[in-house]
Formats: C-alpha cells, sequence, structure tokens
C-alpha cells in the first residue's frame, strides 16, 4: 500500500508569490534568511499592514524619486522649520500635509545617510475603539494605527527598502507608552503624530526622551481630540513656544492640499473656527 504523503502543498498564492515576486529567488532567499535570524528592534518594531505585506510582493506603487517641494507657502515655513529646528510642532486640520511632509524629510534624511533610524510613534487613541478589539498581538494592532505612515515611506523609498528597514531596525513603529526610558539621539528623526490625543503627563514623558541634536516633529489638530481632559498638545505649545530650539507652526484651513471638498466638510463641521 501507498503511504500518504503528509507534506503541506502550497495554495495558489504562494505558488503564485514564488513566480511572480519581482525580487524572484533573492526574495525567497533573504526569507530563508530573515528566518534564521532574529530580527531587531525586539518588541519595538512593528511590520506595517502586514496583513497585506503579500500583495506588496506582487504589485509595488512606483518610487517617488523628485525631491520633496511644498504645495504651499505655509508647507514651505513647515520644511524649513523641521529642517532648521530640533522640535517643531505642527499644528492645524487635516489634509495640509503635515504627516507627509515630515514622513517625506524623514525619508530623505535615512536614505541620505544623515540619521540611521527613523521612529514613528502616536498614542493608541481612537474614537470609540481600543486596541482589543483588533486581531493579533500588540505589534500587529499597534501596525493599523500607524498605517498612513507606511504608505508615505512608500512612496519615498519603495517598497522593498521600507520592508528591509523595517526587519532590521531602521524604521521602528510603536505606540507612545513604548517610548518610556528611551532616548532619541542625533542618528534619530522621530514623528510623533495625532498628538492632540495625548495627556500633558504623556506629552512630558515624550519630550524627556529628547537628546542632543535629535529631530523630532510633533503633528495635531485639537479640533479633533478624541480624549477628554487636559490635551497634551495644547499644554506642550503653551509651555515650549519661546524657546530656541522649538518651533511652533499652525496651518489654517487655506492651506488644505488634499481636496476641495475636505475644506468644505470642515467649514461645515467646525463652523466656529471658520
Amino acid at each position: 500500500m501507498a503511504k500518504k504523503s503528509h507534506a503541506k502543498k502550497k495554495s495558489s498564492k504562494d505558488r503564485y508569490l514564488d513566480d511572480y515576486s519581482p525580487h524572484g529567488g533573492q526574495y525567497r532567499d533573504e526569507r530563508k534568511r530573515s528566518s534564521r535570524k532574529k530580527k531587531g528592534g525586539g518588541a519595538d518594531v512593528v511590520e506595517l499592514n502586514s496583513q497585506s505585506s503579500h500583495l506588496s510582493q506582487a504589485y509595488s506603487p512606483r518610487r517617488n524619486t523628485e525631491s520633496l517641494r511644498p504645495q504651499t507657502d505655509a508647507q514651505k515655513v513647515y520644511i524649513n522649520a523641521i529642517q532648521r529646528y530640533c522640535l517643531t510642532f505642527g499644528l492645524g486640520p487635516a489634509g495640509t500635509g503635515k504627516s507627509y511632509c515630515a514622513g517625506a524629510l524623514a525619508a530623505e534624511a535615512l536614505e541620505s545617510g544623515r540619521i540611521e533610524r527613523i521612529i514613528l510613534t502616536r498614542p493608541a487613541v481612537e474614537a470609540g475603539e481600543t486596541l482589543g478589539f483588533l486581531p493579533g498581538d500588540v505589534n500587529e494592532k499597534f501596525g493599523v494605527y500607524i498605517d498612513a505612515f507606511r504608505d508615505i515611506l512608500n512612496d519615498r523609498l519603495g517598497a522593498g527598502t521600507v520592508d528591509y528597514c523595517i526587519r532590521h531596525g531602521r524604521i521602528v513603529a510603536a505606540p507612545l507608552a513604548f517610548m518610556r526610558g528611551k532616548t532619541f539621539n542625533q542618528n534619530t528623526f522621530v514623528i510623533l503624530d495625532e498628538a492632540q490625543n495625548t495627556t500633558p503627563t504623556q506629552m512630558k514623558m515624550f519630550l524627556t526622551r529628547i537628546g542632543e541634536e535629535c529631530k523630532v516633529v510633533i503633528n495635531g489638530d485639537v479640533a479633533q481630540s478624541d480624549i477628554r481632559g487636559a490635551n497634551g498638545l495644547s499644554d506642550a505649545v503653551e509651555k515650549l513656544q519661546d524657546l530656541n530650539s522649538v518651533y511652533v507652526h499652525e496651518f489654517d484651513r487655506e492651506d488644505i492640499v488634499r481636496s476641495g471638498l475636505v475644506r468644505d466638510i470642515i467649514d461645515r463641521y467646525e463652523p466656529a473656527y471658520s
């Protein structure tokens, strides 16, 4: 009687990736090597949008190779401030390019060798939801929150480079609570996004991580805060705005570049600010 084989057959998805991966055999070899090595960064490293990572092997959007160019005068001031100051606050409504400009500058600094690591963080706060309602461990859950930066980095560096940097700890994404005890040095570019959802205590903890010659960008829109009580972003701006190494930039609704519809929507939802 013939023996039954217990070997697991490859799914059609696996066969497709083996045959049509843009990385070919190099991808398969790298996957084997990475499985034998311990990933750098420990629990702090998050594979952003890991649930759809197999799709990036079959199709990767074209990389934007042009240098970052401001679309508005406000973006020009904001970009210059990030390049000049140690700590920059970007305040204003959605669609003004706060996150994209910061992420693109971080990508350029990493690619040029001016820095060695990008750290992306934000408070794990959402309206009506908590991390417990999402599948996976804490890293997989947080990847959903920081996924927007994956698109920015893919656009500026290319998906393959971003994947490599995440695996080797060159790009790190972690919840704000994981920043306690860390020190940001001169080789690090740190972005705190959605800072309107921090408490004053959380913001103080984050700000006291800043080391010498570190580059830190803090973005947020106070009008969209999802927490109750004192707001850490407003509190920090009030306390720090007159320091020499700190720049506070405020975007207006006229600076929205996402679409004219977004500007009209914000006018309807926030008439008091118009």
